[in-house]
Parts: structure tokens; C-alpha cells; sequence
């Protein structure tokens, strides 16, 4: 523990989308792994208040955290290398940082004074860098800068940078700045102006990186690392490779091997120790070196663009480590299912999941794949609208009540037995109002998601406005569709199962936000399991045919 908290701060240049989140990520959990408090940020130089309005596809996925918090997608690989929850506090954006202070300007705070970008803007975003570190409860806190230096919109951030530097003083801040060496195929060469350009660029808003971190496809030579350090104005030993990894769980191991957290904590008058990250490569090993292998078809509307499922993803990996299988994702985009090629999309698979996601395109065929997999018992989780999917299909094909539908998709449909939550009626606006964060959730006696689960109670992330009809419920149980989980507070349905299925779960909640590397999620892992289980079944029922 120190004393003082220290900062450090994550800038990209040149291009962005190089890896800012994955490097403080992994600079974290090599500092948390010699017994230092770390914690994370993300400052988003975008004027939405939060990422909960954004299309999947301009932001990737929006991850929610305990608190509430609609938030970047970083925060969740800052929450898997950790395995410690965000917050609200972790992730601000320039429209929260404005609407914070034109709040203050109305009520009077500035004393008449003209509201300008420095100091005010730059005081606000300075505030909140400092809140975390604030509480006591962190020794380090990294604050990674969405955007890449030299844009107008993260110019106010970068001016916040160079005032807190000077008010934290020597040794107690630092900046690393993430930049690309790109490899020129036709000339077989590294080509460093790009980082010296950048380095250039973030001096000119007085900024002085103290350790550069450069994305390649190739080993640096000595040479060029020199060259960088003196063209950059850093020590040669601050000059850090970060190359191309196999898996992001690999990129720990690489900083450690390129001295990464010694240098960091050299700067910051703090004293290094051999990390303990044996765990680690436990799950490394195990991710690795998979003893079988099953496919799973992974049903969305997004499926487009992989960020838009990151944390179902990596939750996925998480799992497949556990039971030492290869976890490989088919993506199937549910707008393009229909019973007549349903069969020939998912009958191979080991497993389905139908994913989240909002709005009418594409429902239809989400509800024809969980027609399939229920009739043929291939194992089925379903996760918030994947969820609502399976009570759909169940009410129209088992209860054959035709029309069943949600009041999302069809507003005046006669049998809603997806309907809108009452306090959520009135609203009108679409940002924050959603049911958000942690709930508590109490599980039936002798259910499978007991079993799983190995608990009486959990509490779980949600992320959605409409919700299980509980005047439908009866019905639903009468004809083989369990309620077993159940929000002790206000009666809602949280979680579905079918006993008679081999392994057969739908969930209102998002349990992926909950998977880490240290705790994998048990549904993803018992989901896995299952599916292990199935292809084994088939396989050997076809080898007993033949």
C-alpha cells in the first residue's frame, strides 16, 4: 500500500482502437499482482452522456455495471483481468462532464463568473480522475484517455492531464502513450514517424510521455527501440514492445517480459516485486491446451461486428478453460433464420444461445431457433430478449396461444406475455431508465439453476425495460416451463428452465458481465458442460449405428 495514490495515465496516437484497454488491463493486473489496489477508468471523449443509447454497431456492446452504470465495453475487460467491480465512477464521457457543469452554471455555482473550458471543464474532468482516488480505497489509479491525441475533442483531457501532473507533482503521475510501428511489406521495414509524430503531437498540449508502448507485427531491434528514446525523449528502457498476441490474456505475460510494470513503478517511487500470477497461467494453460472441442451457435442481430457480443464472448472463453474444451463460436444472424433453413443452420451445433438485443428485426427467427432446439434437446441458454424468446415460443407452440407476443414488438398484441414494467409506462425518455445494475434473484428448491448456481440467492446485472408477464405464469407452469428464479422484492421472473430438457435456461439478466478469469460464470460453465455432454451423446449414438 502507499500513501499517497498514484496516477497513471493512457494516451493513444495515430490510430486509435490499438489496444488502450487490453494494455491498462494487463499494466493492472501485473501492479495488483504485487499486492498494489489498482482500478481502472475510461474518460470517452464522445458527447453521449453514456454508451446506453448507442446501435451496437457504432460502440460495440454496452456493458452495465453493479451500480447502474451503462458504460464502455474497456470496463469489462478492466472488471475480467481483475476480477474487482466498477462503477459509475469508472467511466465518464464529455456529454456527463458538460452536463455536470452547465448543471452547476444554473444553479449558480460559478458566482456569475463565464463558464469556460479551462478552468471549468478541465476542473470537472480533473474531479473525477480524482474521485476514485479519493475514496482511499486504491494505491494506483490508471485512467485510460478514449480517442487519439490530436483530435479536437480530446484536447480538453490532454489539458487536464498536463494540470494534474503538475498539482500530483513528481513521482505520483505519469503518462504512457500507446502508439503504432507499422511494418511497410514492400519495403521490409519498421517505420517509426508515426510514434514520432504523435510523441510530437501530444508535446505540443505540454505533455511529455514518460513511457511509450508501441503496437507491432514485429520484434523491435535495439536499434530503433534507441532511436525512438531519443527521437521521443524517453529512456530506452520506457520504450515497450506490445506485439500481436494470439489471445489478450496473453498480453500480462508479454508486458511482464518486456519489464513493463518494473518501469512503471520505477517512475512512480515505488518499490517492485516478482508478481504472483500463477492463477493466471493456470487458466492460460488450461484456455490453451483444450482436450476436445464443441461448437456453439451464437443467435443475434448484431453478429455483424463481434464487439457488439464481446462479454458473451469472453465469457465463453472463460468457460471453455474451465472444462478444458475449445469453445468455437458460430455466429448466426437471427434476421436470416426461418423454419425452412433452421435445420440446416443449427442441427450440427452442440448448443445455441440466443443473444440480447432490442427492437422487432430479426425476432422471428430467434423464436424459430428456440423451437428447434427445445424439440431436439440441444442445450439452450437464452439471455434477456433470448430469454423473452423462449417464453414466447413456449406460449405460442406448447400453450398454442397463437398471437402470444411482447408489447416491445407488437404494442396492442391481445396476449403480452412479454409486457412493460409498470413503473416504466410513463417514461419517456430512453437513457439511465431502463431496470439497471444488480438485483437479487431467489432460487427454486430442487431447480437446475439452484444446482448450478449452488445457492438459495444471487444477484445478477439486468439491462432491459420489458419483462416476464407474471399473469401467464400458472399457465406456463402447468405446461412444463418453470419460473425458478424469482426477485424477492417485486415478484418478477428472472429465470426459466425446463425440466423435461436435457439442459434447457433462460435468464432476464446479462450473467456474462459477471464472468471473469479468476470466477468464471457457473451458468456459461454449466451451459459448456452440457454441450460437451451432448456432442458426446450423439457421437456415440451415431457410432452405434453405424
Amino acid at each position: 500500500m502507499t500513501t499517497t495514490t498514484k496516477y497513471i495515465f493512457v494516451t493513444g496516437g495515430v490510430t486509435s482502437s490499438l489496444g488502450k484497454g487490453i494494455i491498462a488491463a494487463s499494466l493492472a493486473k501485473l501492479l495488483q499482482a504485487q499486492g498494489y489496489r489498482v482500478t481502472i477508468q475510461k474518460l470517452d471523449p464522445y458527447i453521449n452522456v453514456d454508451p446506453g443509447t448507442l446501435n451496437p454497431y457504432e460502440h460495440g456492446e454496452c456493458y452495465v455495471t453493479d451500480d447502474g452504470a451503462e458504460t464502455d465495453l474497456d470496463l469489462g475487460h478492466y472488471e475480467r483481468f481483475l476480477n474487482v467491480p466498477t462503477s459509475q465512477a469508472n467511466n465518464v464521457t464529455t456529454g456527463r462532464i458538460y452536463q455536470s457543469v452547465i448543471e452547476k452554471e444554473r444553479r449558480g455555482e460559478f458566482l456569475g463568473k463565464t463558464v469556460q473550458v479551462i478552468p471549468h471543464i478541465t476542473d470537472e474532468i480533473k474531479a473525477r480522475v480524482q474521485s476514485l482516488g479519493n475514496s482511499g480505497d486504491y494505491d494506483i489509479i490508471i485512467t485510460e484517455i478514449g480517442g487519439t491525441v490530436g483530435d479536437i475533442e480530446s484536447l480538453p483531457y490532454i489539458e487536464a492531464v498536463r494540470q494534474l501532473r503538475w498539482d500530483l507533482g513528481e513521482n505520483n503521475g505519469i503518462v504512457i502513450h500507446l502508439t503504432l510501428v507499422p511494418f511497410l511489406s514492400a519495403a521490409g521495414e519498421l517505420k517509426t514517424k508515426p510514434t514520432q509524430h504523435s510523441v510530437k503531437t501530444l508535446m505540443e498540449s505540454g505533455v511529455q510521455a514518460d513511457i511509450l508502448v508501441c503496437r507491432t507485427e514485429h520484434d523491435l531491434p535495439h536499434d530503433l527501440r534507441r532511436k525512438l528514446a531519443l527521437f521521443c525523449n524517453v529512456k530506452e528502457e520506457a520504450v515497450i514492445q506490445s506485439i500481436d498476441a494470439s489471445t489478450i490474456y496473453d498480453v500480462p505475460n508479454l508486458m511482464l517480459d518486456q519489464g513493463l510494470d518494473k518501469v512503471v513503478l520505477k517512475k512512480l517511487n515505488l518499490k517492485s516485486t516478482e508478481p504472483n500470477i500463477e492463477r493466471w497461467n493456470q487458466f492460460l494453460k488450461r484456455h490453451k491446451n483444450p482436450t476436445s472441442e464443441v461448437t456453439i451457435g451464437l443467435v443475434g442481430k448484431y453478429v455483424e461486428l463481434q464487439d457488439s457480443y464481446k462479454s458473451i464472448l469472453e465469457a465463453f472463453i472463460h468457460a471453455g478453460a474451465e472444462n478444458e474444451v475449445k469453445v468455437n463460436i458460430e455466429s448466426i444472424h437471427s434476421e436470416y433464420l426461418s423454419s425452412d433453413n433452421i435445420k440446416l443452420k443449427l442441427s450440427h451445433l452442440d448448443g445455441v444461445l440466443v443473444a440480447p438485443g432490442f427492437g422487432e428485426r430479426g425476432i422471428e427467427g430467434k423464436i424459430d431457433a428456440v423451437k428447434f432446439v427445445r424439440e431436439n434437446k440441444i442445450p439452450f441458454l437464452g439471455i434477456c430478449l433470448g430469454m423473452q424468446m423462449a417464453v414466447i415460443e413456449f406460449a405460442r407452440n406448447v400453450l398454442k396461444i397463437k398471437d402470444a407476443n411482447s408489447t416491445e414488438m407488437a404494442p396492442d398484441c391481445d396476449n403480452p406475455v412479454i409486457n412493460l414494467m409498470e413503473d416504466q409506462k410513463n417514461i419517456t425518455e430512453m437513457g439511465g431508465t431502463m431496470r439497471l445494475g444488480a438485483w437479487d434473484c431467489d432460487l427454486k428448491m430442487g431447480s437446475m439453476a439452484r444446482d448450478i448456481y449452488k445457492a438459495e440467492s444471487i444477484k445478477e446485472r439486468h439491462r432491459h425495460r420489458y419483462e416476464f408477464n407474471s399473469a401467464y405464469r400458472t399457465q406456463m407452469e402447468e405446461a412444463g416451463l418453470v419460473a425458478s428464479g424469482l426477485n424477492p422484492d417485486t415478484g418478477l421472473v428472472e429465470i426459466v428452465e425446463l425440466p423435461e430438457h436435457p439442459w434447457f435456461i433462460g435468464v432476464q439478466y446479462h450473467p456474462e458481465y459477471k464472468s471473469t478469469v479468476a470466477n468464471p460464470h457457473p451458468l456459461f460453465v454449466a451451459f459448456i458442460k452440457a454441450a460437451c455432454n451432448y456432442k458426446k451423446k450423439h457421437k456415440n449414438a451415431t457410432l452405434a449405428q453405424k
